[in-house]
């Protein structure tokens, strides 16, 4: 149980819908093409990955802890807005690293966006620091 009596879980089938709903209120806007479908293929593939953190069965944050099996990756770290500023990201990331420190990952990567400033807070209390030598490629397929 982490502060203030937040509780992480792993998402089960019946929180798909939910945590769409969820992203949608919480999460930053982006151009992402969320959908049940592809959250439930993350629950089938790696049914830990998405972790839920819930306050009096309530909840209040969301993180997409990923291991490929080579490298340790963090997604859609997401606070209620009502509830930011009480350790739920903090309790969500170290139960993402007790994962992966199960999995001997010596290093966890996060996709924050740049001009998501109100993450950026989160991300650095939690240790967490931008790389200036990396960036990130990508192509829209």
């Amino acid at each position: 149980m982490g502060e203030f009596g937040v509780k992480v879980r792993s998402a089960k089938i019946a929180d798909v819908e939910p945590v769409l709903d969820f992203w949608l209120m919480a999460a930053e806007g982006t151009d992402r093409r969320d959908s049940a479908g592809k959250v439930l293929a993350l629950l089938e593939r790696d049914p830990e990955a998405l972790m839920i953190a819930e306050l009096d069965d309530v909840m209040v944050g969301t993180l997409i802890a990923g291991w490929d099996g080579w490298r340790a990756h963090l997604y859609r770290l997401a606070v209620h807005p009502d509830h930011r500023r009480k350790g739920i990201a903090r309790t969500l990331l170290a139960a993402a690293e007790a994962r992966f420190a199960e999995f001997e990952a010596f290093r966890a990567d996060a996709m924050v966006l740049d001009d998501n400033t109100l993450a950026h807070h989160a991300w650095s209390a939690a240790g967490y620091r931008r790389q200036p030598e990396w960036g990130r490629w990508v192509k829209p397929l």
